[in-house]
């Protein structure tokens, strides 16, 4: 049977606990397993049975919420990991190699920016970030050592809708697999899968959770991919010597990639989400489509007053009839345009600093996707580290402060702009 998204935010992967019969799923604080017997320990270590073996690996609290964030989203399966940033290298991890190359949208989040332009050199790898509105761009950027096209549905900061149409069409004439940051959007507004994406990442420590008390990140895996048409995947598709030879696109198919992010990617990298941050993100969820129409719809009162306001240059919700995305809203998030947006105020950067300080309900924070409503200057925090080009690029430029509309009363949330704005003025 086929249930609604309510239904599957609250029920995916959970099942009444075997021993005990709790219904909320338990966290298994355990770093082993014991096994039934030698065979089955071989088994699993030969990757022919699924189980528990280290929870490095796996752990049935995280295997829940893997289960709910691959239904959620239309995937085959998922990866959790320990932070967004960590969910970004694990899947890239088995598609790249030194010399090999990324292309990326240069509407990023600043410390993705600041990942794929420096961190990943260290790896061998490079990331060419393009403007993803420029489909020639796109297109000239690919050559023979492109792994995979990368983008934001929702773009951190500015709130930019990414036309995934456009792009995915892109990627399959290169053979190339789409990534997509569905963080801003979660899946209940966006499901990139169903638009062409390969790969689904999110910072499950934004919405998905929806408090701010853990980090966490998650690849999801569409499955759809066909990772043996060509010898550019060849941890997918040639023989894996750790594991006797092993094809993991042969022998697990649309689950190759899931498989190998496990099997290979937490083995050896480490970059596992504990149990304890899975329980929290699994009560997230059970109210992520309550949270995420709340969230749309303060968004749209306070996005529509502050383009009002005489102090105010800009604001770039894509849901103001005056966004030039306003008219992908409908095709690529048609539940809403998310809650994050960044706000130009005519004062330039002292102005903005002015603002900040001057707001109560709104918490100044590194973070987005809080109940709290959150407000940030990214050219002096999240975006400090890029080049003033790469700052407007990004939809950062230094006037610029972005704001992610939580849970509030709407009137309380505009009440505080408007004395902070006067407080900026002045």
């Amino acid at each position: 049977m086929a249930y609604g998204f309510d239904t599957l935010q609250i029920h995916a992967g959970a099942r009444p606990d075997p021993a005990t019969g709790a219904r909320q799923t338990p966290i298994y604080q355990t770093t082993a397993y014991v096994f039934r017997d030698a065979d089955h320990a071989a088994a699993l270590f030969n990757l022919q049975e699924v189980g528990y073996i280290y929870s490095r690996l796996t752990n049935p609290t995280v295997a829940v919420l893997q289960e709910r964030i691959a239904t959620l989203e239309g995937g085959q399966g998922a990866v959790c990991c320990s932070s967004g940033h960590a969910a970004q290298i694990m899947a890239l991890f088995a598609l790249m190699g030194p010399g090999r190359n990324l292309v990326a949208s240069n509407r990023l989040y600043g410390g993705t920016v600041t990942q794929f332009t420096h961190t990943i050199k260290r790896f061998g790898w490079e990331a060419r970030l393009v403007d993803f509105d420029d489909e020639a761009a796109i297109e000239a950027a690919i050559d023979d050592n492109t792994r995979a096209i990368f983008c934001e549905s929702i773009a951190n900061p500015g709130g930019y809708i990414t036309d995934l149409d456009a792009i995915a069409a892109i990627a399959e004439r290169a053979g190339l697999p789409l990534i997509v940051d569905n963080t801003t959007a979660t899946p209940y507004l966006c499901n990139p899968i169903r638009h062409g994406a390969t790969l689904v990442v999110h910072s499950t420590t934004k919405y998905l959770t929806g408090n701010g008390t853990v980090t966490g990140g998650v690849v999801v895996d569409s499955g759809t991919f066909d990772w043996s048409a060509s010898d550019k995947f060849p941890s997918l598709s040639a023989p894996e010597p750790a594991y006797h030879g092993l094809r993991f696109h042969e022998t697990f198919g649309p689950l190759a990639f899931t498989f190998h992010a496990i099997a290979v990617g937490l083995r050896d990298l480490g970059m596992t989400m504990n149990p304890q941050a899975a329980h929290y993100t699994l009560l997230g969820t059970e109210t992520l489509s309550l949270r995420m129409e709340k969230h749309v719809a303060n968004a749209a009162k306070v996005a529509a007053w502050l383009e009002a306001d005489e102090r105010i240059e800009e604001v770039t919700w894509a849901g103001l009839e005056s966004s030039p995305y306003h008219e992908r809203v409908a095709r690529i998030c048609p539940r809403g345009a998310g809650a994050l947006f960044t706000v130009a105020l005519k004062g330039g950067y002292e102005a903005c600093l002015r603002f900040v300080e001057a707001l109560e309900i709104f918490s100044h924070v590194a973070n987005l996707g809080d109940t709290r409503s959150l407000v940030i200057h990214p050219a002096s925090t999240t975006h400090r580290q890029l080049t003033p080009e790469q700052q407007v690029a990004a939809g950062a430029a230094p006037n610029v402060v972005r704001m992610s509309i939580g849970l509030e009363d709407a009137g309380d949330l505009i009440a505080d702009l408007d004395r902070a704005l006067a407080a900026a003025a002045g």
